[in-house]
């Protein structure tokens, strides 16, 4: 079968469509009664079917538009070759006729000259099925997608036909694909010519064509003619970078002469001359002075001359622009070649034209959240001048939210020359989960759970309890260790206003396990009452109450006194202020900015209880992009607590300790820092610091991360102590993936400290728990 050009194809559908639409008598008389429709020269596709997707009727009138549509939507459902309309007296009316010729039915498809490639491998390449009506376009897909599948595995020269016999009688056909397979062609080696200023590994490492490694085991070394297009493309892009814009790339390849079918593959390279970049000229600028739009271009005096790279200048000071709110300025480029000089002379013209307004802000794509919950994330409101500050800000609340997967912010024309129509599309994604299962963890070994969580949950919305933006949560968690249940809603807007104000309800419980650190049974129930209120743009605060008893149990009996003194039920009243300073990009992702967080909380005294302490806790944490793909995180916390009143000593439960996976990597949970002197088992401290520097990169993008990481700090018995001593350091590496069930972390750190009856050794770390 030969292959016709878009054009010729396309052309060929519109004039059947239109030769459809317009088959309709020239005698159709409008305003006749329809007394009956009727379908003929139909063979498979049931009169009923066709009938129901027409809009004329018995007994309404005759309607040329109608019947264009009823046209329309026949040949819409892809049965039918043609469509016709008959009308015929009837009856003092009119009967509709609707001729119809059908599409052949694909009653078998047949593969000849397939020796290296099953008949299943390309029939899943193909749209076409049997028992489909048979349509040309997909027809070609299917013969464009076996041609692929073919040169992926190496046979680029391969040759695939396709012919479709019908049978006129029974209107089946049977599709053939027909295949010359050829030889498979591998690339055994590059060999670039003519390149004086570029190295040959720079130019073959920029390539995506590889010549073929030992038995194909780390490259196959496949010839495809669509990537050696792209590396054309990819070699002239890379020379253009470093000046050569006149460039010239071809390739051409040579069969080796050992009959293998293998080739040689020969990219011949004209630089031509170095082009470097001269005077350069601004003009019609006011708004921005020559000294700031200076700085955001690349492209300098002396350096080398790109055309790529003037088209980011000029992206670039067009965001300047657009960051002052300048939507229609204009920024046209000229580029003057000076050949005697070999430099490239440089003039850009400004019109600025008029600061441009927000007028409305529409909304698309929610089909769940609710407008309010969008609007209120907005930093850009109608009447206000575009900023590109305000909607870069309003684009990372709305992703902080977690309810989006993408956010596109574009703007048409206003009602004024000078404003615009800010236009902001959702993409929203999956933010409600019902879930149980199980999975691992290095505290808890086996852990299972179920969980039914919602974060854009609605309390109103008795339908499907979506899109008002609360979160509401339900937990049970069941493992060798942990013990956990608990109960979570939280409203951020309390009555339209910028409050939010929430709940938790909980009962949480360790075991005695040398795993956990914790060599005793406690076990904390209660509940606690949050109020927050978002101060500034990155300032927030939260007010949070809670009542709470701890029973600790199953203490050793070659514990100290001052230990088992601990043992019992417990009653702690404390109320606890939270103040946040973010300025990180993303809450999910952070790849830039910092985290500031601190917490004051009282327990006991005038709240009651029976445990009176005050406790400081910091938390700092910011975000460096390396190499555009790699993010080091430095992190520090440092925490204080002390008794007063009646409390002779701060409560085992609400002493610091250290060491594992969340705090120094390399060392057992809980493992750093003062003991008991009966047992030696870690019985934490009222002071501590830890810092933590993480280097994350990714192995494959989006899904695996590799991270290298280096851990320190220590954990003091008394608030003096705060300082002295040898801190505990500990270095690893690990992997972050992201599964279809949860997150995959695994860390694997070891100790370059000794701590006491303790092993220095690798020790790993991993959590993997979501549902099935």
């Amino acid at each position: 079968m030969s292959r016709k050009s878009p054009f010729f194809i396309a052309l060929i559908l519109i004039t059947a469509l239109f030769s459809g639409i317009f088959a309709i008598p020239a005698g159709a008389e409008d305003g006749k009664i329809v007394k009956a429709v009727d379908v003929r020269g139909n063979k498979t596709v049931a009169s009923l079917t066709i009938l129901s997707k027409v809009k004329t009727q018995v007994g309404q009138p005759v309607s040329s538009p109608v019947l264009n549509e009823d046209l329309k939507r026949l040949y819409g459902l892809g049965y039918f070759l043609d469509v016709r309309i008959e009308q015929e007296d009837f009856e003092d009316g009119i009967k509709v006729v609707f001729l119809v010729t059908e599409k052949p039915i694909l009653l078998e498809i047949r593969f000849e000259g397939n020796n290296q490639l099953k008949k299943d491998q390309l029939k899943k390449e193909m749209q076409s099925a049997v028992g489909d009506f048979v349509d040309q376009k997909r027809l070609r897909d299917d013969l464009d997608a076996i041609r692929r599948l073919y040169e992926k595995k190496g046979f680029a020269e391969a040759v695939i036909d396709q012919a479709l016999d019908v049978n006129p009688d029974t209107n089946q056909a049977v599709l053939r694909v027909m295949i010359d397979e050829k030889v498979k062609v591998r690339v055994k080696d590059i060999r670039i010519e003519g390149n004086q200023s570029i190295k040959t590994g720079e130019i073959t490492g920029k390539m995506k064509t590889k010549k073929a490694s030992w038995w194909g085991l780390f490259h196959s070394g496949f010839l495809k003619e669509e990537d050696v297009d792209e590396d054309i493309e990819r070699i002239k892009a890379l020379y253009d970078e470093q000046g050569f814009s006149d460039v010239e790339v071809t390739q051409e390849t040579q069969p080796l002469e050992d009959g293998s079918g293998n080739v040689l593959l020969k990219v011949i390279v004209n630089e031509g001359k170095r082009y470097l970049v001269g005077n350069i000229q601004l003009t019609g600028n006011s708004i921005l002075s020559s000294e700031e739009i200076a700085k955001s271009v690349k492209m300098v005096q002396g350096k080398p001359f790109s055309r790529r790279g003037l088209r980011l200048d000029v992206a670039n000071i067009q965001d300047l622009y657009f960051e002052k709110g300048y939507l229609s300025a204009q920024i046209r480029s000229e580029s003057l070649y000076n050949e005697s000089a070999d430099r490239v002379d440089l003039s850009y013209t400004i019109t600025e034209n008029e600061l441009t307004y927000v007028e409305r802000v529409m909304i698309q794509g929610n089909t769940k959240t609710k407008d309010t919950v969008i609007r209120r994330e907005l930093r850009a409101y109608p009447g206000e001048s575009f900023s590109g500050a305000k909607l870069k800000r309003s684009k990372e609340r709305l992703y902080n939210l977690g309810f989006f997967e993408d956010v596109r912010f574009d703007t048409e024309e206003g009602s004024q020359s000078n404003s615009r129509n800010l236009v902001v599309t959702v993409k929203e994604t999956k933010t409600g989960e019902f879930s149980f299962g199980g999975g691992f963890s290095s505290v808890d070994s086996v852990i299972g759970f179920a969980q039914v969580r919602q974060k854009n949950f609605d309390w109103q919305n008795r339908k499907t309890f979506t899109g008002a933006g609360q979160d509401f949560g339900l937990r049970f968690e069941i493992g060798s260790v942990r013990q956990n249940a608990e109960l979570s809603f939280t409203e951020p807007w309390v009555f339209g206003y910028p409050y939010s104000f929430g709940f938790d309800i909980f009962r949480r419980g360790y075991n005695r396990s040398g795993t956990s650190g914790y060599f005793f049974d406690q076990t904390k129930t209660g509940f606690d009452l949050r109020l927050g209120k978002e101060f500034t743009e990155f300032d927030k605060g939260l007010l949070m109450y809670k009542l709470e008893q701890v029973k600790i149990s199953d203490i050793p009996a070659d514990a100290s006194q001052d230990l088992k003194d601990e043992q019992g039920k417990n009653t702690t009243s404390s109320l606890a202020l939270t103040l946040t300073h973010d300025q990180r990009d993303s809450v999910y992702n952070p790849s830039s900015g910092y985290l500031v967080t601190g917490t004051g909380e009282v327990a006991g005294g005038p709240l009651a209880g029976d445990k009176d302490f005050m406790k400081l806790t910091v938390l700092g944490s910011t975000y460096f992009k390396n190499f555009d793909v790699m993010v080091l995180e430095l992190k520090g916390r440092v925490g204080f607590v002390d008794e007063f009143g009646d409390s002779v000593k701060v409560p085992i439960y609400e002493r610091y300790f250290a060491g594992g996976a969340n705090t120094v990597r390399g060392y057992r949970e809980r493992r750093i820092g003062p003991r008991d002197p009966g047992n030696q088992e870690p019985i934490g401290g009222e002071t501590f610091w830890v810092a933590n520097a993480e280097e994350t990169f990714p192995i494959y993008p989006d899904l695996i991360k590799g991270a290298v990481f280096f851990d320190v700090g220590n954990v003091y018995d008394q608030v003096d102590d705060f300082g002295s001593g040898d801190v505990k350091s500990g270095v690893g590496f690990g992997v972050r993936v992201k599964t279809p069930i949860g997150p995959v972390k695994v860390d694997a750190g070891y100790p370059l400290d000794d701590v006491p009856n303790e092993k220095k050794k690798m020790r790993f770390y991993f959590n993997i728990s979501q549902a099935f």
